[in-house]
């Protein structure tokens, strides 16, 4: 009789041994579901949001209207409540034509499913504020995988952190990069400028700038882009040439991409912004 119970035994353990794998495997998904019934609320991050002034925070819908946003973008717009930006559109919201730059990005995502990640741009706000950020949207979708929406942040750049030794030690290349932008700049050379390795200085440019190298040698492009269209009567062909770009087309699609808007726009903007 004690053979036959400690049998059931064994073989009970070795059932149930045999069965965890598959129970676990379906345990997460399970869990998670389990958890967020439980929920009063959906969780939007909205809150949690709020409490990061370096981030920009937003949901939109399938017509790409704002419908949960944080407090950093509202204060950015110029607004004292989140509220006043509830169920606009980019383009509702900013001046043309940044603002259908942004909804023509919004409609990318919603309709088409494109993943932006870690884009590095320019962002111009109703207030005149400006700064460079990483942006990042992703479609949001329904049970039957259809897009109903789109969720995004754009994270400020940090400024240069110049103490230490991190920066002295690639000073010399980024003198050689601010000063030979319409030279061809290689990361090799760069670094070797810099008497490291490639690898070893890409580390450092990402531990100081949070950018990759190329990123940070495309931002000082358009950058000093900025500067000459602003300053200067240029025509855009050589404020081209004189940031590196041989090719005016590309110049121009990179400087929409990172800005929003074209380089003849960005100037008479900025005109209009001096005379007004």
């Amino acid at each position: 009789m004690t053979e036959d119970k400690n049998l059931v035994r064994s073989r009970s353990y070795d059932f149930d041994f045999g069965t965890m794998p598959k129970a676990a495997s379906a345990a997460p998904a399970t869990a998670r579901e389990a958890f967020l019934q439980r929920l009063s609320e959906p969780i939007t991050g909205e809150e949690l949001f709020d409490r990061l002034p370096d981030l920009v925070y937003f949901v939109k819908n399938e017509r790409a209207e704002y419908v949960i946003v944080n407090q950093t973008l509202c204060e950015r717009c110029g607004r004292r409540r989140k509220e006043e930006l509830i169920g606009l559109r980019a383009d509702e919201l900013f001046p043309p034509p940044l603002g259908d730059s942004y909804r023509s990005q919004d409609l990318g995502v919603l309709e088409h499913g494109t993943t932006i990640l870690d884009q590095l741009e320019l962002h111009l706000y109703p207030t005149g504020r400006r700064g460079w950020c990483l942006t990042t949207k992703l479609p949001l979708r329904d049970r039957d995988q259809r897009i109903v929406g789109l969720v995004g942040i754009s994270k400020d750049l940090q400024a240069p952190d110049e103490r230490g030794e991190d920066f002295s030690a690639v000073a010399v290349a980024l003198r050689h990069l601010q000063r030979n932008l319409a030279e061809p700049l290689r990361v090799g050379h760069l670094a070797a400028l810099a008497k490291q390795s490639p690898y070893q200085f890409e580390r450092r440019i990402r531990r100081i700038f949070r950018l990759t190298t190329g990123q940070l040698i495309q931002k000082t492009r358009i950058e000093t882009a900025l500067r000459l269209l602003r300053e200067t009567r240029h025509p855009v062909a050589r404020v081209a040439q004189e940031c590196g770009y041989s090719d005016q087309s590309a110049f121009t699609r990179t400087f929409r991409r990172m800005v929003g808007l074209s380089p003849s726009d960005y100037r008479a903007a900025s005109l209009g912004a001096r005379t007004t």
